[in-house]
């Protein structure tokens, strides 16, 4: 640790320090030279914080928090000044500066959500529900993308090729002539799976703007893992607001014979549904130093319980019958639960201490881990046995991909947090490794959606 200050601290930063190290030396153990080599920590955990684009009073709340998992004397002054760190943490500073600046990017938010409703509105009025589909991540995720390169300043070339590859990938999926299945007007599984795929392929993508164009930065990547965590927990939230909202204004004018599910279906839903979306980025962004907090808390929950869930799907391949008689929409839930099992995985993963030794939980995860592991190979036997006897479609094959892709995932990290458990590896290993398979997820999504289409004959 360099132990260098941000260059040109602000007052209140100092103001922090400065309470924060004369609480440090009111404790009989601690020494001046302790008091000063603490503060010294501190202060480069807050330059490194600062550095990647956390403003001054969240660097610092940050850095406390994170000194707190390793020293006990910054634990229990976290622990101490819970209350005034809460409030910090969800109160909108008071300094005219500051509250200038989050106002000014709350309304470049705002008119970029506008622009994001206008899009869906356009595609929404041309009563085509494939180009709908087909469109609208298209239609939302670039406003999004502008945020990102307007609040960090993405460099000319990264922001000119992101749109570039965005302007291509979009003109192809919309020229590939889809066909319907035989007989019906429902689209072909390539156009499902073009239309499924491609959300994935471009939130990737996204990741890239939100980074400021330093992708191969691992913090970078992990910062955006835990973004998307909490982007989904904050869109979700609004969104059960918005529909609890929503119901009771349509009962208020279903009491008076008013009819307006017209204007809500028309007009209020293309602009509320990606608005709500962008400003719940917007929120996740504003509160940087509580992302580590929603995400991770949830995976305590849910590790255990998906566990036992996990293991009851295996007990339900197995004991099925032959795998070539498994049934199709029990192995599509098997890939979900595996999905879910790897956000649980990374989400844990990103709000550990790296330094802190092996925990009961870890060992929990990688119970979780093996078993995930036995699912998709019992799952992958499945699929395997299905194509030796029926031969190869386009959604068998995706599913094999997809399988093929989570069970590496899953070794890797078995393997890492084994070697970490053992005492013979680091935790940090595990860490990077969830951040580095990222751009395989994006790989197989972008075949998937660009690929398969001419080579499965756009059936």
């Amino acid at each position: 640790m360099s132990g260098q200050a941000p260059a040109a601290p602000r007052s209140g930063l100092e103001e922090q320090i400065t309470q924060w190290r004369r609480w440090v030396l009111r404790r009989s153990t601690i020494t001046a030279d302790d008091a000063a080599e603490l503060e010294d920590n501190l202060r480069g955990r807050v330059a490194d914080l600062a550095a990647a684009g956390l403003d001054d009073e969240e660097a610092f709340l940050v850095a406390v928090r994170r000194m707190g998992n390793l020293d006990d004397v910054s634990r229990e002054f976290a622990r101490e000044h819970s209350e005034r760190l809460w409030k910090q943490l969800v109160l909108v500073p008071d300094t005219p500066v500051e509250g200038s600046g989050r106002r000014r990017d709350l309304g470049v938010l705002v008119a970029l959500a506008i622009g994001a409703g206008i899009a869906v509105k356009l595609l929404v009025a041309s009563g085509d529900v494939e180009v709908f589909l087909l469109n609208a991540a298209f239609a939302v995720l670039p406003f999004l993308a502008g945020y990102f390169a307007w609040s960090r300043r993405l460099p000319a070339r990264v922001a000119a090729l992101l749109v570039g590859v965005t302007v291509v990938v979009a003109v192809v999926v919309n020229l590939y002539p889809y066909a319907m299945e035989a007989g019906t007007t429902v689209p072909g599984t390539t156009f499902v799976l073009t239309a499924t795929h491609l959300p994935v392929a471009l939130w990737l993508l996204l990741g890239v703007a939100y980074a400021g164009g330093v992708w191969r930065s691992h913090t970078r990547r992990m910062d955006f893992v835990r973004f998307t965590g909490e982007l989904l927990i904050y869109f979700a939230l609004i969104a059960l607001g918005g529909g609890l909202l929503l119901a009771l204004t349509l009962a208020v004018f279903g009491v008076v014979d008013v009819n307006v599910e017209p204007f809500f279906e028309d007009w209020l839903m293309p602009f509320a549904v990606p608005g709500a979306f962008l400003v719940a980025a917007w929120l996740v962004e504003a509160k940087k130093s509580v992302v580590e907090n929603m995400a991770p808390v949830l995976t305590r929950v849910f590790t255990p319980l998906t566990l036992v869930l996990l293991v009851a799907a295996f007990v339900a391949l197995v004991t099925g019958g032959p795998l070539a008689a498994v049934d199709r929409s029990l192995l599509i839930i098997m890939d979900a639960i595996l999905v879910l099992v790897l956000a649980l995985l990374l989400y844990s993963i990103s709000a550990r201490d790296p330094l802190a030794p092996g925990r009961p939980f870890d060992w929990l995860q990688l119970a979780l881990v093996v078993a995930a592991f036995a699912v998709n190979a019992v799952a992958l036997a499945a699929m395997i046995t299905r194509i030796a006897d029926a031969g190869w479609t386009a959604n068998k094959t995706a599913a094999l991909g997809l399988n093929l892709v989570l069970l590496v995932h899953l070794v890797g990290t078995g393997w890492l947090l084994w070697q970490f458990l053992r005492r013979r590896g680091t935790f940090d290993a595990v860490d990077r490794w969830q951040t580095s398979y990222l751009p395989g997820y994006a790989a197989w999504a972008a075949v998937v959606a660009l690929a398969f289409p001419p080579l499965f004959g756009f059936v």
